[in-house]
């Protein structure tokens, strides 16, 4: 297996004492498939929010990136070294007291519960939307390695958060600034 890439780690993510209203340091993981607008939108979650922002394809080995930009979904095996590097982000951020919103996609329960989901300093997010209007977003898109053809595969592999979860569900219909602004929102009344 190639080396990790370089990427940058929590520990870059400015610190912050804790969680609004003096809870634990939060880590906000904002999932989707490919094309929801995750990483626009994380990055104003986190402006917003005045912390550090990650993106999880970020941390993906090489040969996964190069297997995804030929158009070949990834397994499970493939998979869970690259989430087990962002749960060590996660445990980190949470270790540090630093927050952090980490872009992810996350697709299944058991892939979101390995990064950290249930955790008390991790709130997830879910941006979702109708397959037609993502496909279109994707084949609008340059500068990424993730092909319109693997978006049927992540729809298919997609477990949308239960109530357990305690996901924050938001459309991606609007701006990717209003988005951002009712995410704020809603995690600023979560507790």
């Amino acid at each position: 297996m190639a080396a990790a890439p370089t990427h940058p780690s929590a520990s870059s993510a400015p610190k912050s004492a804790s969680s609004p209203a003096g809870g634990p340091p939060l880590v906000v993981l904002v999932m989707g498939v490919s094309g929801c607008g995750k990483t626009e939108v994380g990055r104003l979650v986190a402006r917003d929010m005045g912390c550090g922002f990650l993106d999880a394809d970020d941390f993906h080995p090489p040969e996964n990136v190069e297997r995804m930009r030929r158009g070949v979904p990834l397994d499970d095996a493939q998979r869970l070294p690259w989430l087990d590097r962002l749960a060590a982000v996660v445990d980190a951020a949470g270790r540090d007291g630093r927050r952090v919103v980490l872009a992810c996609s996350a697709l299944k329960r058991s892939y979101r519960e390995r990064i950290g989901v249930g955790r008390p300093h991790v709130r997830l997010v879910h941006l979702d939307g109708p397959e037609s209007l993502i496909r279109e977003r994707l084949e609008r898109r340059t500068g990424h390695y993730m092909p319109p053809s693997l978006l049927a595969s992540q729809c298919a592999l997609l477990e949308r958060p239960t109530a357990d979860e305690r996901a924050v569900t938001v459309d991606i219909a609007g701006t990717p600034e209003a988005i951002a602004r009712s995410i704020t929102a809603a995690l600023a009344g979560c507790r």
